[in-house]
């Protein structure tokens, strides 16, 4: 299969690109696309085949379940259940964060394949904020299944290049609009008995979400409930470990070792290359920068990348969940 990149700058090119995107959706094809979180590689919710086609194109296996994002609340009503119990904090949080880098674990309806949400009797459900996305979803008309636009473990990617690296000739349309702006998956959510529940941290952060009730994070899952909860994931394929400061770190003997630094004060000295999330210790800079330099370290035949901790408060907890899965031992911090 011969993967097309197509463009999304100019307005021209936009309305091209969304016109191939639903012709090919609409077809039970697989399209990549472009949200504000990472790139998404999106098929028919409701058509299992299409469904199918993104387990395989990703190796992504059928107990992992699949986020899927609509136009509105209206058609997320059509596909999940609200429950009268915590409807009125539900809504208000949809209509604080929606649209945007939310998503609820909600009661499934009948019309979502077993595929889909992985047999669990709930759906994640999220609506993207993305011009181009949003675009898509509005002229689909319905829901759909979109994944991280990735090989399933590995980084996510936060441009059109990281899908072409991942899943070319795997897919047919890639939508290129540059980079995402959050970098890190959406947080996910689970809202009963008037508590919010954090499935899996990202951009909506636990403090944003304070201000709407008691806010509880899931920190030792036992059964996968949604998107995103194994221990190993969003992983490169060199070795990485996770330390407090690079000032503490000894490399090894004979060992090519690259550096993710929190800021520009990280000692640097006989590392073989260095990626700086932030300069200025900027917590969503860090946060739009983390996967992009990590499949860049990846890339550079390294032995070992050794990822400093950033400041675990606010979105920076988002960051350190990703290191720390992204880690070679889950959880490994020298």
């Amino acid at each position: 299969m011969k993967t097309r990149v197509v463009a999304a700058d100019s307005a021209a090119e936009k309305e091209s690109a969304i016109a191939e995107a639903v012709h090919l959706l609409r077809s039970g094809e697989l399209v990549a696309l472009p949200t504000e979180t990472v790139y998404g590689l999106a098929a028919d919710a409701l058509n299992v085949s299409a469904v199918l086609k993104i387990f395989e194109a990703k190796h992504r296996p059928r107990f992992d379940p699949l986020i899927v994002h609509v136009g509105s609340i209206e058609m997320a009503e059509r596909i999940a259940e609200i429950p009268g119990a915590s409807s009125e904090l539900i809504r208000a949080l949809m209509g604080r964060f929606w649209p945007g880098p939310l998503t609820f674990v909600l009661p499934r309806r009948e019309v979502i394949p077993d595929v889909v949400a992985a047999g669990l009797a709930t759906v994640a459900v999220r609506v993207s904020a993305h011009p181009v996305f949003s675009a898509v979803a509005a002229e689909f008309g319905g829901a759909l299944a979109a994944p991280s636009a990735n090989r399933f473990g590995r980084i996510s990617p936060t441009r059109a290049g990281d899908v072409s690296e991942e899943l070319d000739g795997r897919i047919p349309l890639i939508v290129d609009a540059r980079d995402t702006s959050h970098g890190l998956e959406s947080t996910i959510v689970r809202v009963e008995r008037g508590k919010i529940e954090i499935l899996r941290k990202g951009p909506v952060t636990a403090e944003h979400l304070a201000d709407f009730g008691s806010v509880s994070i899931a920190n030792h899952i036992l059964r996968v409930s949604a998107p995103g909860q194994l221990p190993t994931h969003y992983a490169p394929r060199t070795r990485l470990v996770v330390v407090n400061s690079a000032d503490e770190f000894a490399i090894p003997p004979a060992t090519k070792c690259g550096l993710l630094a929190w800021r520009s004060s990280s000692k640097s000295d006989g590392f073989s290359e260095v990626r700086t999330l932030s300069a200025d210790g900027d917590l969503k800079e860090a946060a739009a920068h983390l996967f992009r330099y990590l499949r860049e370290l990846d890339r550079a035949n390294l032995d070992l990348i050794v990822a400093e901790a950033v400041s675990d408060e606010g979105i920076g907890a988002a960051i350190m969940d990703r290191l720390r899965r992204a880690a070679s031992v889950p959880g490994a911090q020298l």
